[in-house]
Order: C-alpha cells, then sequence, then structure tokens
C-alpha cells in the first residue's frame, strides 16, 4: 500500500502560513509539545484570519446582521450563491480555525448571539435551533464547541434531530418536503454537530448510535457513490473546498471520520486514493473549488496551492497509512 508523507519543505510551507494554519501544523503534523501549540493557537484571535472575522462582529455579536443569511439579503434576487458572511458561517469558519472557545473574543461573541441572534425561519432563539436538520447540526456543533464555558445548552436540539433520523440511518433537510432518503450533506453537517457534543457533555448512547448509524450511511456507499447504481452522487463531492460550510466533499468527509479517532474503515479506501492522488508534485494540494457566494475575504484562491486542504489531506492520510 502507498503512503504518503510530509516533507520538510511542506512543513515549512505549512508553518510560514496564517496562525490557524501553523498551530493545526504543529499539533496534527509535528506532534510538537502541548505548550508550543497552545502559544500558537492563541495567537488566532489577534492576528491572521480569526481577528479579522472577529473585527467584523456586529455590536450586538451578529455577523452580517443575521443568523443564517444577512440581514440586507435579498430573496429571489440575482446574488449569486448564498451568502457565507452570517452567524452561522462565520462561526463555523472560526471554528475550523481553532479560536479558542475560553478566548475572552469567543466568550463574548457567543454570549451576545445567545441573547440576541433569532433564526430567519420563526425567529427562534438562536442556540434553541430551528427546522432543519443540516442548520441544527451545525448549530450543535457551534453551541458545544463554544458554548461549554458561556453556559449555552443545546441539548434540546440534540433530542430534535435524534427524532429525525431517517430509515437508512441518517438526515435530510428535504423530510419536510417528502423526502425519505438522507442526504450526504446534511448527514455530515449533523454527525459533525453530534461529535462535538459528545466531546463537551460525555454524550449518551442513544447519541453514539445514532451517530454510528450516520456513519454506517456513508461507509456503505464509500463516502462517494450511490447504493443503488454504484454511480458518484455528484462530481462536485470529489472537489475539495476550504471552507466547505453545509456543502459535503469527500476531504470534508474522510476528516470527520479520522477526527472520531476510531481505525478506518476499509470501505472509504477508494476516498482516500482519491485524495492521494490529487498531490501535487510538490507535496501540495490545490484548492479545487470555493462555494460560490459573499465572503468577507478569500482564505485562498482556486487552482492554486491551499494550506488548509494540504494539511487536512495530510493528516487523513497519515491517519490511513497508520494502519498499512
Amino acid at each position: 500500500m502507498p503512503t504518503t508523507t510530509a516533507s520538510e519543505a511542506t512543513i515549512e510551507w505549512l508553518l510560514s502560513g496564517d496562525p490557524a494554519i501553523r498551530w493545526h501544523t504543529l499539533a496534527d503534523l509535528v506532534h510538537a509539545p502541548a505548550a508550543e501549540v497552545a502559544a500558537e493557537r492563541a495567537r488566532v484571535e489577534h492576528e491572521g484570519w480569526g481577528a479579522d472575522l472577529l473585527a467584523r462582529e456586529d455590536p450586538d455579536g451578529l455577523w452580517a446582521g443575521g443568523a443564517c443569511f444577512p440581514g440586507d439579503y435579498e430573496w429571489g434576487g440575482d446574488e449569486p450563491g448564498q451568502p457565507w458572511t452570517a452567524t452561522m458561517h462565520t462561526l463555523q469558519t472560526l471554528q475550523l480555525l481553532g479560536l479558542d472557545p475560553t478566548s475572552t473574543s469567543a466568550q463574548a461573541a457567543v454570549r451576545r448571539i445567545a441573547e440576541n441572534g433569532r433564526w430567519e425561519h420563526d425567529h427562534q432563539p438562536y442556540f434553541a435551533g430551528e427546522v432543519e436538520p443540516c442548520i441544527n447540526g451545525r448549530t450543535i456543533q457551534a453551541g458545544s464547541y463554544f458554548g461549554t464555558a458561556a453556559d449555552i445548552d443545546v441539548t434540546p436540539i440534540v433530542d430534535r434531530v435524534l427524532g429525525e433520523r431517517l430509515e437508512d440511518g441518517g438526515w435530510n433537510c428535504e423530510v419536510e418536503n417528502g423526502s425519505v432518503r438522507s442526504s450526504f450533506h446534511t448527514t455530515l453537517d449533523v454527525l459533525d454537530g453530534l461529535l462535538e457534543f459528545e466531546r463537551a457533555t460525555g454524550g449518551t448512547d442513544a447519541i453514539r448510535e445514532a451517530r454510528r448509524s450516520g456513519e454506517e450511511f456513508l461507509l456503505q456507499r464509500g463516502l462517494m457513490r450511490r447504493l443503488s447504481t454504484g454511480e458518484v452522487i455528484d462530481e462536485q463531492i470529489l472537489d475539495f473546498a476550504f471552507p466547505f460550510y453545509w456543502r459535503f466533499d469527500v476531504l470534508r468527509a474522510l476528516d470527520y471520520f479520522r477526527d472520531t479517532g476510531a481505525t478506518p474503515d476499509p470501505r472509504i479506501a477508494e476516498a482516500v486514493e482519491l485524495v492521494r492522488s490529487k498531490q501535487r508534485p510538490d507535496g501540495t494540494w490545490i484548492l479545487d473549488r470555493a462555494h460560490p457566494g459573499r465572503v468577507y475575504f478569500d482564505l485562498e484562491r482556486v487552482g492554486e496551492p491551499t494550506r488548509w486542504n494540504t494539511l487536512r489531506a495530510l493528516r487523513v492520510l497519515a491517519w490511513w497509512d497508520a494502519i498499512a
């Protein structure tokens, strides 16, 4: 079985990036001492991408004046894609950057969001969630990651999504419109939330069983193929985007399974080899796609070498290759 390791040059390139990249690299690839990792992580609040996003927060704690959509968003307009500047997407990006949830900025933001945030659906309080499991999964994730020190309790949303699991083991935001089959996108959104909730609370047997069933839904399909025909569900999932927001792709899914700490399942072998095949001769990966929509700034540019995809691909491959 082939293996992929990070060259010294690639590690140096990663360490020359934003603090968010540097601390993840130190933790996941270099395995640096905890104190060194923590010191680098603390810089996310005050430097680079993390500081830039935090500086754009509104006085009431929201971003762009809205929960899922900016306050000035015109429904039915001709704006391409979905705006990614509102609170839900920004919180997710800050978590991916690794903003310390106990930091002053994070705690102040979460408390203001809890007080002032309301969903566009029916004006529900932000950390009470709304009706779509794809949104609720991400709210569980943010509430679990940022909310422990701020006394945010997302247990009622967890209970809701546990009751919304479909017979095939996953979830779908289109259930209210009659869908009876799970969605790759929604299922992974919920799995991310449940995993973070388990970390924060210890979880329950019901949560662990639900997470296993959602994982099995994806694993049966090799993270990419229809169970009925074996065809790739959508060619776009073979492209690796960052940030990924609510969208599924193969690298995002693999990184979730790595993050669980479980031994790799052999059914993901094809997905792993897809990742390996995308490595360039210089040891990097490119940014395949940016999901269209309004952003504050580009973290990286499509078609160019990307530290985020390189970091995530290398840690996924190290996890897989460890069982070879």
